[in-house]
């Protein structure tokens, strides 16, 4: 009998985990296989797609934006809602296709050098450090929370973000990201007070949530206007007083207004949610795996490959979309020109073919070609930063409050894109 898909498209499915036993049960069935629609509020139902579930079929399509197309009809599984909302997300990298997503790439490459990231990295650690010693004598914090906070002021020091408006970041994602999740839609912990006047010009035009507290589409202009304004304003502020940061950069090298501000977005979106997520989801797989964290209290030397083996179970963004552009066939099931794909990185991460024994966390794995990333053109240019944070927070948690203990229940994001935390006590 098919395995029924429409759950893997359901949000509330993911506020008890992923489902990886109905991906296995994908898995063993096909590497493709068509996948229903259903209606998820305020989107209606959908045609359906092919679902993208084994390794080696996600890196193909990941590979080949020739064949399987962001810039078609964008990444995310429902359309946009016209044709000037879809013009209007075609100017994001995230949805472009080489060359022009090469170009604009290839305007980032030097941020995000292991170089330049080297000289950030005492930073990184001292940031990690603080926020930890923050609330060491508290004996319990809210892990999600404090996580939160490090990825805000790292992009805020490359981006050359006023340090002051960094929360905005923290807003902005919550409310595209957790579009899904009534908390995340409403959230607003970016205060006036305290920040720059550019970024009080911003808050004044966020939009109110209608009667059932949901906001406009966030995909869209009109839906984010507080942020493309404070995008506008920010860019004008980097003209007059140029800095030594991304932004400044962007600008000096021709960078147009449109990219500029749909870079921003960029930046303060899927620059800040994938580690915000990866973070709380690495320590709740620590907690779940208590002998596989008491060796990394024992032995600091296996962190690196435990934040590997954390991203691989974890998997903070769940799947991608492209669209063919060409009828073609993977993963021998044919697939006619215009049909969406979506590749499942949830599944590839557990494929049975790539990783020996996958639903066992293992801090001492050593082969681990996970998928968390992305691959190909699209391969997250922020990955190395990423795994620099991660190892600065785990190190400090472990050096500061060694092993700590669930302290209450996990609560996860209502979303079928982020495999998100929302809430994450701890004690110790």
């Amino acid at each position: 009998m098919p395995t029924d898909t429409a759950v893997l498209v359901n949000p509330d499915t993911y506020l008890t985990g992923v489902p990886h036993d109905v991906f296995a049960r994908l898995r063993a069935e096909a590497a493709v296989v068509w996948m229903a629609e259903p209606a998820v509020p305020p989107w209606p139902e959908g045609p359906g797609f092919w679902g993208v579930v084994r390794h080696a079929e996600i890196k193909q399509v990941m590979r080949d934006p020739a064949t399987f197309s962001s810039y078609a009809r964008a990444t995310q599984i429902v359309d946009p809602p016209d044709d000037v909302a879809l013009a209007f997300v075609r100017q994001m990298m995230l949805n472009q296709d080489p060359p022009a997503h090469s170009r604009l790439r290839k305007m980032l490459t030097r941020a995000f050098t292991p170089k330049a990231i080297a000289r950030l990295e005492d930073r990184i650690t001292g940031w990690a450090n603080e926020l930890v010693d923050r609330v060491a004598d508290d004996g319990r914090c809210d892990f999600a929370e404090l996580a939160a906070d490090l990825p805000l002021r790292t992009l805020a020091e490359i981006f050359g973000v006023p340090h002051e408006d960094r929360w905005l970041m923290y807003d902005w994602s919550n409310r595209v990201i957790g579009y899904q999740d009534r908390e995340y839609a409403v959230s607003a912990k970016a205060s006036a007070e305290g920040s720059t006047e550019m970024a009080r010009r911003a808050m004044a035009l966020r939009p109110e949530p209608d009667e059932h507290g949901l906001l406009p589409d966030q995909r869209t202009r009109e839906g984010m206007p507080d942020l493309y304004a404070y995008a506008h304003d920010l860019a004008e502020h980097k003209r007059r007083v140029p800095g030594d940061d991304v932004l400044t950069n962007l600008v000096a090298e021709g960078i147009t207004t449109g990219e500029f501000e749909n870079m921003f977005w960029l930046f303060s979106v899927a620059g800040n949610e994938t580690l915000r997520n990866a973070l709380p989801g690495g320590m709740h797989t620590l907690l779940s795996h208590v002998d596989e964290y008491r060796k990394l209290v024992r032995d600091r030397a296996l962190l690196p490959g435990a934040v590997e083996e954390m991203l691989r179970w974890w998997s903070p963004v769940m799947r991608f979309r492209r669209t063919a552009t060409t009828d073609t066939v993977l993963g021998g099931q044919e697939i006619r020109a215009g049909d969406k794909v979506v590749v499942w990185f949830s599944s590839g991460n557990r494929d049975e073919r790539v990783f020996p024994d996958p639903d066992t966390f293992d801090v001492t794995r050593t082969q681990n070609d996970h998928l968390s990333f992305g691959h190909g053109p699209h391969y997250c240019i922020g990955a190395h930063l990423a795994k620099v944070q991660m190892r600065a927070l785990f190190t400090a948690v472990i050096d500061r409050l060694g092993e700590v203990e669930p302290a209450g229940e996990v609560v996860r994001l209502r979303s079928n894109f982020q495999h998100g935390v929302k809430h994450l006590p701890i004690a110790w």
